[in-house]
């Protein structure tokens, strides 16, 4: 896939190629050799057709230039003390590599291409430095079309982590034009199975700032972005479409998403943990409520299907939790001619419908557990409920469901204590009707927190403690 080349990057680029540089005092100083310079003359400032015959007809001693030989120093090497022609040569190598598709191939093939350009990745930690950045944009040209030529080599698998957390430190940075480069480039990296797997191992470094971006977008953030949830799409665009929730730019925000569908396809190995560590299918569904063109809607909507398609029986209870079908329909309604973006909306819809159709209340229970946020919904106050399911609930998939009603309880919700009250309810009415089963719901630490909560500030926690902890004590002086 082909993106339009980060503002920045570009303007950089172009400052660098526009410099004059003493090429000839570079040699007299020891910083380039004569044969540097030849190779360099050769192909600097000439006209593309003229650089691709000159390139194609010496592509060992321009691999050799760039990445150096058995007994020859790289360019790079050599003229390490000259940040000028460092940076020059950076420019000069990704132009190179971009016009003469041959001599990628070339460098891929040198027994060790990426050596002498990983180190730059470190060569400082000021993000206005350029040669990290041009870097970058090198070795991540290079790298993606190692990728997608051929099967990833040992000498990928090393340069990619390093290559990441470069690029990770743009994501993380508060400006969107430095945010949008390293956004790119994991975009441009993320071309095999391999490459995806280890941006998923990464995920602290790589991830993490992505979704902050999306929350961000989705009105997550308490820093005077627009409330997305309950805008209309069209009041949630700013000025000539140039930014949406908390100023989040819509092509960065196009671009986050990209890399979140690219990283999809591998849905079997990250849709559990993108839900338990993101509450991805909540922030999807949040974000195609706002969602302002049919582009960015589309890859949200494809994400959702890989993931739903392949996670079916953890994810699926979610997405019926969060109202996802109901937005679904309501889509459907929208006049969109997409095709890629119908056929996925028709096949989450059929996904859906057919999942909802076997829905039972217990299930709908545990829908909501599993996502993570809880709500007065009727079965927590139904005593039949409680009658008919407290059994199945302990039980069900060896214990999964007090393990994620532990999960929830044990955090702050400062800002939504309803939901510290609501588990405390629930704690009560397992007791209630599953006394036996005390001890299990005391080895997960319920009964500790409950009585933590007595002391709550709020109110309605510390009364639904209370009446948990009673539950407890009646079975206690029972016996």
């Amino acid at each position: 896939m082909s993106l339009e080349p980060p503002t920045y990057l570009n303007s950089l680029q172009n400052n660098i190629r526009a410099r004059p540089i003493p090429w000839d005092g570079a040699v007299r100083a020891g910083n380039i050799t004569d044969e540097h310079l030849r190779k360099i003359k050769a192909v600097d400032k000439v006209r593309k057709q003229e650089r691709k015959q000159t390139v194609e007809t010496d592509l060992k001693g321009y691999t050799t230039l760039l990445s150096g030989g058995s007994s020859e120093r790289s360019v790079l090497e050599s003229a390490s003390r000259r940040t000028d022609i460092v940076q020059y040569i950076l420019v000069l190598a990704a132009d190179l590599i971009n016009d003469v598709p041959a001599l990628a191939s070339a460098l891929i093939s040198h027994p060790e291409p990426y050596n002498v350009f990983l180190p730059l990745l470190r060569h400082s930690t000021n993000p206005e430095d350029p040669i990290p950045l041009l870097t970058s944009a090198f070795l991540t040209s290079l790298v993606s079309t190692a990728l997608v030529s051929s099967q990833t080599s040992e000498r990928e698998e090393e340069a990619l982590p390093q290559l990441y957390s470069y690029l990770a430190t743009l994501t993380k940075n508060q400006d969107s034009g430095l945010q949008d480069i390293g956004v790119q480039g994991f975009s441009a990296l993320l071309r095999n199975k391999a490459a995806r797997e280890l941006f998923w191992k990464q995920r602290k470094e790589t991830v993490d700032p992505l979704v902050e971006i999306l929350r961000t977008a989705a009105g997550g953030k308490d820093n005077g972005s627009i409330n997305l949830a309950s805008s209309s799409a069209g009041s949630s665009i700013r000025t000539a479409d140039i930014s949406i929730g908390g100023g989040v730019g819509l092509q960065l925000l196009y671009h986050v998403l990209l890399v979140i569908w690219q990283l999809s396809f591998e849905g079997s190995l990250v849709g559990d943990e993108l839900q338990s560590e993101y509450d991805i299918i909540e922030l999807y569904t949040q974000l195609l409520r706002l969602s302002p063109k049919e582009k960015t809607t589309r890859l949200l909507l494809a994400t959702l299907n890989n993931l739903l398609v392949t996670n079916r029986t953890t994810l699926l209870p979610v997405a019926t939790f969060v109202r996802l079908p109901a937005l679904l329909s309501n889509l459907s309604g929208r006049h969109l001619t997409d095709p890629d973006l119908l056929e996925d909306l028709q096949s989450l819809t059929e996904l859906l419908d057919e999942y909802t159709k076997t829905q039972t209340t217990f299930d709908e229970y545990a829908a909501e557990l599993q996502s993570g946020h809880l709500r007065w919904s009727p079965p927590h106050r139904n005593p039949t409920f409680w009658r008919e399911n407290a059994r199945r609930i302990l039980e069900d998939d060896r214990g999964a469901l007090p393990k994620k009603l532990t999960e929830i309880i044990s955090k702050s919700w400062e800002n939504d204590k309803q939901v510290l009250a609501i588990a405390c309810n629930d704690v009560g009415n397992l007791v209630k009707e599953v006394p036996e089963r005390r001890t299990q719901l005391e080895k997960l630490g319920l009964k500790t927190r409950v009585m933590e909560l007595m002391t709550d500030h709020d109110e309605s926690v510390r009364w639904e403690s209370l009446r948990a902890v009673g539950e407890w004590l009646r079975y206690s002086f029972d016996r």
